[in-house]
């Protein structure tokens, strides 16, 4: 995949220099209007999502689209996503005061006055929005590979020089995001955003019992994200008896898929525990060699999405 994001100081045209260089591409254009939009079909109103939650967001719609198409995001912050892939080129654009409130008073047809107050809320509203969001107000310029003056570069000069650099680093000859890299991206995106409880619209549900590990939830969550129904600690195998036939001991996974067959365990990070648990999976399976069990670490999570083929189930993002 491709992306050019567009980013800088208000009054610098910036959506409008991203939509000509995106024209001159051929590459698909992404605006914050669209990302709103896309982010509430997904996730539900903005309103209700954490701030913290945004670069998460912002990904999971990035990965999904870089599927079709090769973007030129013209959204603040954009430029801070997406730091391992080198098909990325991030452009700066600033003016003097004196050049935006220029173009406030143009576009808005303000009064000077009028404009300078409009282009000092403008700032204090972006600088608030990247410190919600991102955790910082500012962005450092080494974080940029092209700075643009829109004090003296007009638009559709502005986007030839992006067009040029992008060809010069052979952006549009980049493979747009295949399937598998999509749903290791959205893996990771996911099982950040289930660590805020953010599920898609229609999934919500209380289990039948409570979670014991927080981590059982996050992985609840992240099955809900990819429509896989689950149950939880649905059934109990005895592993060992007294002389009465009573059980002495027994394992309960946690999680079943019916729809695989397959139970799954969570495993702890504490090595006396695992190795108790790895010993009554063994007799498990022992005793039980129909019974298709898997068991997890919370960092292996994503072996779960290749092994079984989720990776072909249908994301919606």
């Amino acid at each position: 995949m491709a992306v050019v994001t567009v980013s800088g100081e208000p009054g610098c045209r910036i959506e409008e220099t991203a939509r000509l260089a995106a024209r001159r591409l051929g590459f698909e254009l992404f605006t914050e209007r669209a990302l709103r939009r896309l982010i509430e079909e997904e996730f539900g109103p903005e309103r209700l999502l954490p701030d913290r939650a945004f670069p998460h967001l912002l990904s999971s719609v990035l990965a999904r689209l870089a599927r079709e198409h090769h973007l030129v995001a013209s959204i603040p912050g954009a430029e801070f996503l997406l730091r391992d892939f080198e098909a990325v080129l991030r452009v700066w654009l600033g003016a003097a005061e004196t050049h935006r409130v220029g173009a406030l008073m143009l576009e808005h047809r303000l009064e000077r006055p009028e404009a300078l107050e409009l282009l000092a809320k403008l700032e204090s509203d972006l600088k608030e929005d990247r410190r919600r969001k991102f955790g910082r107000s500012t962005v450092p310029p080494h974080v940029f590979d092209l700075a643009l003056n829109a004090g003296t570069i007009e638009p559709e000069a502005m986007a030839e020089l992006i067009a040029t650099a992008a060809e010069q680093r052979s952006l549009a000859q980049r493979g747009l995001l295949s399937a598998p890299v999509e749903a290791h991206l959205q893996f990771q995106v996911r099982l950040q955003l289930a660590r805020y409880r953010i599920t898609p619209p229609g999934n919500v549900r209380l289990p039948a019992k409570a979670f014991v590990h927080p981590s059982e939830e996050i992985f609840a969550n992240l099955l809900d994200f990819y429509r896989i129904a689950w149950e939880y600690e649905p059934r109990s195998f005895p592993l060992e008896w007294d002389d009465n036939g009573r059980v002495k001991e027994a394992f309960t996974p946690d999680f079943y898929l019916p729809e695989f067959d397959l139970y799954v365990e969570l495993t702890t990070l504490k090595q006396a525990l695992v190795t108790k648990k790895n010993r009554k999976i063994r007799r498990l399976r022992e005793l039980y060699p129909g019974i298709n069990i898997q068991v997890f670490y919370e960092k292996d999570f994503q072996n779960l999405i290749f092994k079984y083929g989720l990776a072909e189930r249908p994301v919606a993002v």
